[in-house]
């Protein structure tokens, strides 16, 4: 029999993350999103529902050209305002004991030692189970407000990941021995400075000496989320990522990524079982397909293209005027995030997608609509595929995870489709992969014992 699926609720601390305009309605509690008790609230939820993670996306600028108008982002509420979700993190750890709790750093936003530490002080909080999902950025104004005069170029960009995750894999993994920490009250000795070492790590961006202020957390590394859907990005995820993204259009589609990315991680000598892949779905649930059907009509009427043509980062000229949605996408520049053009790609095989096509799938996207038992079959195909889990993504809150936690997963219980317990493990590595640390045979692992 096959393994459950796993299960992310993916959410944003903004009031309209990817379903725009649905903040409007009076019972999208979105619109709470700095209230404390929206979080620990939805938190209990979907830790009684036995999800795996509450994965939080995270933005460091605005959409759009970096000198355009951002009239529509802040009328949207298009990720403007938004807050910052490590800060977060630690208030969700002290309010639930088993979810995993997974954030959205870029490698822009803040220096490897800091990020290392905040990461190693959060995974110490919540008793091992922080994830961080490692991106390279895609905004113009991201990159202007952390002193760059532009985004570096896409390729680059990964080159510079691979310096980053370097400097915290050496922080996290080498900079302290396992038997480092002594807390030896009777000879006066907390740790053993002879097991405490300077990274020195020297590279073209970072200069970072060490030694690691955090000791040894219980997972080290975070778990390491990726979703880059560039060859470049796929390569990176093949060689860093523990878990990936995606936003395929189709089961079939899936199973043929998923087959080719498989080759790539054995390719970087490890094992298939060392990588599990979330797909990016929707859900729109009712206990008949009339009411399922009524329930998505009403969400379609609070649906803003306004919201989603800027969301696409490809809608608006660097003077803020809108190219026509019948231009093709391989006409529009675009340094930001190529993945989401390629899948699109896959969809319409026999022409070149235009701007318009993009518009109009962000607002329906992957979505599943129906009867328990008919999202069930559908889960039950993208399980097939080799999926092995749904990053689910909320029209609004909590009440698209009210309906799933309350409909969906009893029947996804019954097939075999969803966890019936959180298990022994503590840590959120070793619940998903059965060993809290990376093993061996990980990237990271090369650190471990070199600064001796």
């Amino acid at each position: 029999m096959s393994a459950p699926l796993l299960f992310n609720a993916f959410v944003m601390n903004t009031p309209s993350h990817i379903h725009h305009g649905q903040w409007r309605h009076p019972d999208a509690h979105q619109v709470e999103f700095e209230s404390l008790e929206l979080w620990t609230g939805l938190a209990r939820l979907l830790e009684d529902g036995l999800f795996d993670a509450m994965f939080f996306a995270d933005v460091s600028g605005v959409f759009g050209p970096a000198d355009g108008d951002y009239t529509d982002n802040v009328h949207e509420a298009l990720q403007i305002p938004s807050n910052d979700p490590v800060v977060l993190l630690g208030a969700l750890a002290a309010v639930t004991r088993r979810i995993g709790l997974a954030t959205t750093s870029n490698i822009m936003q803040s220096h490897p030692f800091q990020f290392a530490r905040q990461m190693s002080t959060l995974d110490h909080l919540s008793g091992g189970r922080v994830a961080w999902n490692i991106v390279t950025g895609t905004l113009e104004n991201s990159a202007r407000n952390f002193g760059l005069p532009r985004l570096v170029e896409h390729d680059e960009r990964y080159e510079w990941a691979e310096e980053y995750a370097d400097v915290v894999y050496k922080l996290w993994e080498g900079s302290w021995s396992d038997d480092a920490l002594l807390v030896d009250r009777a000879n006066g000795r907390y740790a053993d400075p002879a097991r405490i070492h300077r990274i020195r790590h020297s590279g073209p961006r970072y200069s970072v000496e060490g030694p690691h202020l955090s000791s040894p957390s219980p997972q080290r590394t975070p778990v390491l989320f990726q979703a880059g859907g560039s060859p470049r990005g796929i390569a990176f995820a093949a060689r860093h990522a523990e878990a990936v993204f995606l936003s395929t259009p189709t089961p079939e589609v899936a199973r043929e990524h998923i087959g080719r990315s498989r080759a790539l991680v054995r390719a970087e000598g490890r094992h298939d079982s060392d990588v599990r892949y979330f797909q990016g779905l929707t859900i729109v649930v009712g206990r008949t397909e009339q009411q399922a059907r009524r329930r998505f009509a009403g969400l379609q009427e609070y649906l803003s293209i306004t919201g989603h043509r800027v969301h696409t980062g490809l809608g608006l000229r660097p003077d803020g005027t809108r190219y026509p949605e019948d231009t093709p996408l391989r006409d529009i520049p675009n340094n930001g995030g190529r993945g989401q053009i390629e899948w699109l790609r896959r969809e319409y095989p026999d022409r070149e997608p235009v701007l318009g096509d993009l518009i109009r799938r962000r607002p329906i996207g992957r979505s599943l609509v129906g009867t328990p038992e008919t999202i069930a079959d559908e889960l039950e195909r993208w399980r097939d595929a080799g999926v092995d889990g749904i990053n689910l993504v909320a029209h609004r809150l909590p009440s698209s995870f009210e309906q799933f936690v309350e409909l969906v997963l009893p029947e996804l219980r019954r097939r075999g489709l969803a966890r019936t317990g959180y298990g022994d493990a503590r840590t959120f590595r070793g619940r998903i992969f059965g060993h809290d640390r990376l093993p061996d045979r990980h990237p990271a692992a090369r650190f471990r014992g070199a600064f001796g």
